[in-house]
């Protein structure tokens, strides 16, 4: 489930990987928290890759417990991001807003596009630019 921690030129350990279940309940959280933060402690900075591709039915609990993973890895100096994220819970966690709160492993916040119908403005008393 996770790699050694070799160091690198400025002490900066690999990434790990942290498995979600199918399914999460809301008394899960708590403890996917635990065993995360078990996992990262002691250990220098890092990606944590948090692997979701197992989530059969994504709901709301599903993304709080992501939520909650990224604040226990920050914690601990690590960046939490999400890989294997299927279609339905990418819209949820989009719909929610946290869509650059919880990356995805290998994309980056820039590469998203506007959702459809929104368009940026400007102020009529904005110069141009």
């Amino acid at each position: 489930m996770s790699s050694a921690p070799a160091r690198g030129p400025i002490g900066v350990a690999p990434g790990i990987s942290f498995a979600v279940g199918a399914a999460v309940v809301r008394a899960d959280i708590p403890v996917l928290c635990a065993d995360l933060a078990d996992l990262l402690r002691g250990r220098g900075p890092g990606i944590v890759a948090c692997d979701v591709a197992a989530v059969a039915s994504p709901d709301v609990v599903t993304v709080e417990a992501l939520a909650r993973l990224r604040l226990t890895a920050r914690r601990h100096g690590w960046q939490l991001v999400v890989r294997g994220a299927g279609p339905a819970l990418l819209r949820l966690v989009e719909l929610l807003g946290l869509t650059d709160e919880l990356p995805q492993s290998g994309r980056q916040p820039e590469q998203r596009e506007e959702p459809s119908g929104v368009q940026e403005t400007g102020d009529r008393g904005d110069p141009p630019g």
